[in-house]
């Protein structure tokens, strides 16, 4: 078998594991996967699960936990003479195309390569009779290792540096967000500059204003005739009293629309429907 063929195999699910480098990030694939594999189990030639050697699963994780779900004893596989390092670099490519593994996971589990990378490039370097017994890599190397995690990850070497310095400093909240991609690197490395409360109470507000705006969107962009128009004046002498009887219920921020748009919350408007103090126009 050449290095590049894989082996049919009927492994029992239970054998299977996913990578080292995906349960130590607390990745273990999304429900996508499995709900895809739960539609499409009932075709003709059911897809098999790659794995390596050491049955390591390199894809098929939905088709998997499938058959684990439902008590499988046995699972159709194809199995690859694959190292864990080479086993890792497969993962991440075959799955960068899925929006769910976004560039912060991607470049996380390619980071766990950089013990490999750099051992490599000491061994080029060897190899060539430069830096004979010389324990640290030069500048010029480890920007070569940093490269290779880059294309690995499939994003620019600057997306690398930025994850790093995120996992040094950030708030655990950010990296949640980040894993789930609700938070982008370019956002969080402006959060970074923050001390970590900081990051938390300044992410709390990021998330809240980016909610009030999706709902803002979806609000201009409904049809007149489908909206309920509110008198404004009574409106505001609602929030006016609201405010006077609860301090801190009302909430203002400055928003980059050109409109002024007033979001009240669906419990005050039902109080002063039923109150009748909120004629509709």
């Amino acid at each position: 078998m050449s290095r590049f063929e894989g082996r049919p195999v009927i492994c029992s699910p239970e054998q299977l594991r996913l990578h080292r480098a995906l349960e130590e990030l607390g990745w273990t694939g999304v429900i996508d996967e499995f709900n895809d594999a739960a539609r499409l189990k009932e075709q003709s030639v059911p897809e098999p699960i790659l794995i390596t050697t050491n049955w390591t699963i390199l894809a098929g994780i939905g088709r998997w936990r499938l058959a684990v779900f439902e008590g499988r004893h046995e699972i159709h596989c194809i199995e690859y003479p694959l190292s864990e390092q080479e086993a890792l670099q497969f993962i991440i490519r075959h799955h960068q195309p899925q929006s769910e593994w976004n560039k912060y996971i991607r470049i996380c589990l390619a980071m766990k390569l950089e013990p490999y990378f750099q051992q490599r490039a000491r061994d080029n370097m060897r190899a060539g009779g430069k830096y004979k017994g010389l324990a640290n890599l030069p500048e010029a190397q480890h920007i070569n290792v940093r490269q290779e995690i880059a294309r690995v990850a499939g994003v620019g070497a600057r997306s690398v540096s930025n994850i790093k310095t995120i996992r040094e400093t950030a708030h655990p909240r950010l990296e949640e967000a980040l894993r789930d991609g609700t938070l982008t690197i370019n956002r969080a490395i402006q959060f970074c500059k923050l001390p970590r409360a900081e990051q938390l109470e300044q992410f709390i507000r990021y998330s809240e204003e980016r909610a009030t705006n999706k709902v803002i969107r979806r609000t201009i962009a409904r049809p007149k005739e489908e909206r309920a128009s509110l008198d404004v004046v009574a409106v505001l002498d609602a929030l006016q009293c609201r405010e006077v009887r609860e301090p801190g219920s009302v909430v203002v921020r400055v928003d980059r629309h050109n409109r002024t748009i007033v979001l009240i919350s669906q419990d005050l408007l039902a109080g002063l429907h039923s109150q009748k103090e909120l004629p509709l126009t």
